[in-house]
C-alpha cells in the first residue's frame, strides 16, 4: 500500500502525526466529514469523493460564510475533492484504484449502498487485507432500525438524549449535532487505534460506528440511574440534577453560573464570597444531600446574595476563592473570548470564496502546529487525483466530457 505526503503548508509535514497516510472517504453531512477533517488536521491526505454536479449536500445547507455553507467550511478543510459519478463503471474503477493505494476507506452512505457499488468492506479487504474500512451509519448494520433515516435530531430523540435536555416543560435537542459529533469522534479514535494495531500486526480492520451507539454511550450516567434506581433524570435547564447550588444566578447587571461540587465549596462560597457564614454549618444546608432536598431555598439564598454584585466583580471574586463559575456567553462572546485571543488560537483558512477565520484544532502537539488546509471547491482536485492514478490529460478529458468526473 503506497503512502502519500502532500504539501499541507505545515512547518514540517514529516512531523505531523499522520503524515504519509492516505484516507479515501465517501462521505456527506457531518459525522464522517468530522472524522476525516481531524485526520486531515493530523497530517493525513484525505480524498473526499463527491457527486458530480452538486457534491456533498452539506455544501448547500446555507451560504453564511462568504457564500459557502457554514457546516461545509467547518468540516472539510484540508481535503481534496474528487468529483465522480459512481453509477459509471469508470467512476467506480477510479475509486477502487484510489482505495488500492489508501490506508483507510471511510463511508457513511445508506446501509447496503457501498455493497451495491462493489465497495463493501468484504470485497475491498479481500484484495487489500491491510486496509482499514470504516462504515458509519445511523442505527447500525443490522437490527429493526437499520434502514431508517437517521438525522442527528432523530437519533437524539430515539436515544433518549432529548428526554434529559431542555427545561422541565420542554424537551429539546442540543444546540449542536451531538449524535453526529459523537459518531465522528468514535470513528476518528477507531481509525487511529486500527492503524496502531496494523503497525504491530500488518492486518487492517473493518469497523462499524453508528450515531445511535455513540449517543447511547454518552448517556451512560443517566442510563444507569434509570436501570438501577428506576429514575428518569429530569430536565433541569442549566441546573444539575444531583448538585446544589449549580445553576445560573442573577447579578446586578446580568447572570453568572456557579457550580459548587462539594461541601467544602459550599462553605467557601457562603463564608468567603457571599458573606453568609451562618449557613456554612446550618444542618439544613451543610451537606449536598440536604441542599438538593431544599434546592429552591438554596437557590433563593444564593440568588438574593449574588444580586448585589456586578457580574465581572463576582466572577473575579469567585475565581479568587476557587469557586467554579462562568459567564453565560453567547457566540459573539466566544468569538471575542480572551482565552482564545490571548493563546493565539485564531488562524486563517483559504476557501474558493476567500479567506476565513478558524480556530486551531484542539489536539495541541508542542513540536508541530497542525495544518489547516484550504476548504476545497467541488471537484477542485479531480484532475490531480486522476493524474496521480496515471491517467493522461486526454483520458481525463474524455471522462469529463462523458460526465463521469467533474
Amino acid at each position: 500500500m503506497r503512502a502519500h505526503v502532500t504539501d499541507r503548508n505545515a512547518a514540517d509535514s514529516a512531523e505531523l502525526p499522520l503524515a504519509g497516510f492516505t484516507v479515501v472517504s465517501l462521505e456527506q453531512a457531518v459525522a464522517a466529514p468530522l472524522a476525516t477533517r481531524h485526520l486531515a488536521d493530523l497530517g493525513a491526505r484525505v480524498i473526499k469523493i463527491e457527486r458530480v454536479g452538486d457534491g456533498d449536500f452539506a455544501r448547500d445547507y446555507d451560504s453564511a460564510v462568504l457564500g459557502l455553507a457554514a457546516h461545509f467550511v467547518w468540516l472539510n478543510r484540508g481535503k481534496e475533492s474528487f468529483a465522480v459519478d459512481l453509477k459509471a463503471p469508470a467512476g467506480i474503477d477510479a475509486v477502487k484504484s484510489l482505495v488500492a493505494e489508501a490506508d483507510v476507506f471511510l463511508q457513511n452512505l445508506a446501509p447496503g449502498a457501498v455493497e451495491r457499488l462493489g465497495l463493501g468492506a468484504d470485497v475491498l479487504r479481500a484484495e487489500h487485507p491491510e486496509l482499514v474500512v470504516v462504515n458509519m451509519s445511523g442505527y447500525g448494520s443490522d437490527g429493526p432500525m437499520r434502514d431508517r433515516k437517521a438525522y442527528d435530531l432523530l437519533v437524539q430523540a430515539e436515544s433518549g438524549l432529548c428526554s434529559i435536555t431542555g427545561t422541565p416543560e420542554t424537551a429539546v435537542k442540543t444546540g449542536i449535532p451531538t449524535s453526529d459529533i459523537a459518531a465522528g469522534m468514535y470513528a476518528l479514535t477507531s481509525i487511529q487505534a486500527a492503524l496502531l494495531r496494523r503497525h504491530r500486526t500488518g492486518v487492517g480492520a473493518t469497523i462499524d460506528v453508528s450515531m445511535f451507539d455513540a449517543t447511547s454511550e454518552w448517556l451512560g450516567y443517566p442510563m444507569y440511574l434509570q436501570m438501577y434506581q428506576d429514575r428518569q433524570v429530569p430536565r433541569m435547564g442549566l441546573a444539575h440534577t444531583s448538585i446544589t447550588p449549580y445553576d445560573k444566578y442573577p447579578t446586578a447587571d446580568g447572570e453568572i453560573l456557579i457550580g459548587v461540587q462539594n461541601d467544602r465549596g459550599w462553605r467557601t462560597l457562603v463564608t468567603e464570597v457571599l458573606g453568609m457564614p451562618d449557613l456554612a454549618d446550618d444542618p439544613r444546608y451543610a451537606t449536598n444531600v440536604e441542599r438538593v432536598r431544599r434546592r429552591d431555598e438554596v437557590d433563593k439564598l444564593v440568588g438574593d446574595a449574588t444580586r448585589g454584585y456586578r457580574s465581572a466583580d463576582l466572577d473575579e471574586k469567585l475565581a479568587g476563592a476557587g469557586i467554579p463559575a462562568a459567564r453565560l456567553r453567547d457566540l459573539r462572546g466566544l468569538i471575542e473570548h480572551p482565552q482564545l485571543s490571548s493563546r493565539d488560537r485564531w488562524r486563517e483558512v483559504q476557501t474558493e470564496a476567500g479567506t476565513v477565520r478558524a480556530i486551531l484544532p484542539p489536539m495541541n502537539f508542542r513540536d508541530v502546529e497542525l495544518p489547516m488546509g484550504p476548504v476545497p471547491g467541488l471537484g477542485q482536485h479531480t484532475d490531480a487525483v486522476l493524474e496521480g492514478l496515471g491517467l493522461t490529460e486526454e483520458q481525463i478529458a474524455r471522462l469529463r466530457e462523458a460526465g463521469i468526473v467533474g
